[in-house]
């Protein structure tokens, strides 16, 4: 299976910068083996039924990246440089890994300040990243990096604008509560609460998991053998409220459609036996074609990045060739593409 396998030519101007306003109004591709539809987020309700259950990840956004300073008293007299900080993922003891630029100009040791009373030490490097302490913690922790810190935007967002206040609303979903990602699950950005209101009222239930969203979700695949590549990590929890309630839909004949492919890879994860089960633990789960789901009958997803293991996974549920057909359909048809593109509901 070739990396090439799963390329395709898309045109720059698909790329979203921003989200559609309001978010159900982003378009809603709606696929099976037979059929592709054309319709918008706020018109799922045609496509779900009384006993599907949607999955959430209700991880939070952090605002990851911060912009400080590393003071040093040297023969000259008092130097500073500025030192970009981009969180990573939370470590043990309140540490984090982090990106740091330029990562030479800090000592291990070295105190690197971004607000008054907001700082962090750099403990040490690791192949060619850093792992940092902070001076707070729990609430203030938050509360500091709220203020100082920008919303991490994927890369291809950030080549083209920085990120802004709006970011720290758009970046969100509604039903965020557990802080620790530094991507959004972004396929749940298009629901608002009165869609999931609508969505209850007519018999949809909602399962919330937690799996906190990596930087590594952007990392390019580098190796042509694709089922060689090695997946990064990221944590997640599937509680037993979640695992119960999920495994009683799939007794009832209901479908269980996680909405992003974190809730669907985190409950495949927990998947076992042809079921489901409480799970909690880093999860480096790779889906490609040939992949075998337990748990998931459907998934809703934005378009992914050319040869990237999103595709790779749309592809292990639609098939490669029906993927290729749905790309085809959505680039004809002017969608939207990646973070705050648009999105489709994939019914194998």
């Amino acid at each position: 299976m070739h990396l090439s396998d799963f390329d395709f030519d898309l045109p720059e101007h698909l790329i979203a910068t921003r989200p559609a306003v309001p978010r159900t109004s982003a378009k809603l591709l709606v696929a099976t083996p037979e059929a592709i539809t054309d319709s918008h987020v706020y018109d799922i309700t045609a496509f779900l039924r009384p006993g599907d259950r949607l999955v959430l990840n209700d991880t939070k956004v952090i605002p990851a990246r911060l912009s400080g300073h590393r003071h040093r008293d040297t023969a000259q007299g008092p130097q500073q440089a500025k030192i970009e900080v981009t969180l990573l993922e939370p470590r043990a003891g309140g540490q984090w890994g982090a990106l740091i630029k330029p990562l030479k100009k800090v000592q291990e040791g070295e105190e690197i300040v971004f607000a008054e009373g907001f700082s962090a030490r750099l403990i040490e490097k690791v192949d060619g990243q850093g792992v940092v302490q902070f001076d707070l913690e729990g609430e203030d922790f938050d509360a500091a990096l709220q203020a100082a810190g920008a919303m991490p935007l994927p890369p291809y967002i950030a080549a083209k604008r920085a990120a802004d206040e709006q970011d720290k609303t758009d970046y969100q979903t509604v039903f965020a509560k557990h802080s620790g990602a530094v991507a959004a699950p972004t396929a749940s950005l298009h629901f608002d609460d009165a869609l999931l209101k609508t969505l209850a009222e007519m018999g949809v239930t909602f399962s919330h998991v937690t799996l906190h969203v990596g930087a590594g979700t952007f990392l390019p695949v580098k190796v042509e053998d694709v089922t060689t590549h090695k997946m990064h990590a990221e944590w997640g929890r599937v509680d037993d409220k979640a695992a119960a309630e999920i495994a009683a839909t799939k007794a009832a004949g209901g479908r269980v459609i996680p909405v992003g492919t974190t809730a669907l890879r985190l409950i495949e994860s927990a998947a076992r036996d042809g079921g489901i089960a409480p799970w909690e633990g880093e999860t480096d789960i790779f889906i490609y074609p040939g992949f075998r789901f337990q748990v998931a009958d459907a998934l809703m997803t934005n378009f992914h990045l050319p040869k990237s293991t999103l595709m790779m996974l749309v592809s292990a549920l639609m098939g490669q060739d029906r993927m290729r057909e749905i790309y085809a359909h959505a680039i004809a048809h002017k969608y939207r593409f990646f973070s705050y593109g648009d999105s489709s509901l994939l019914i194998p």
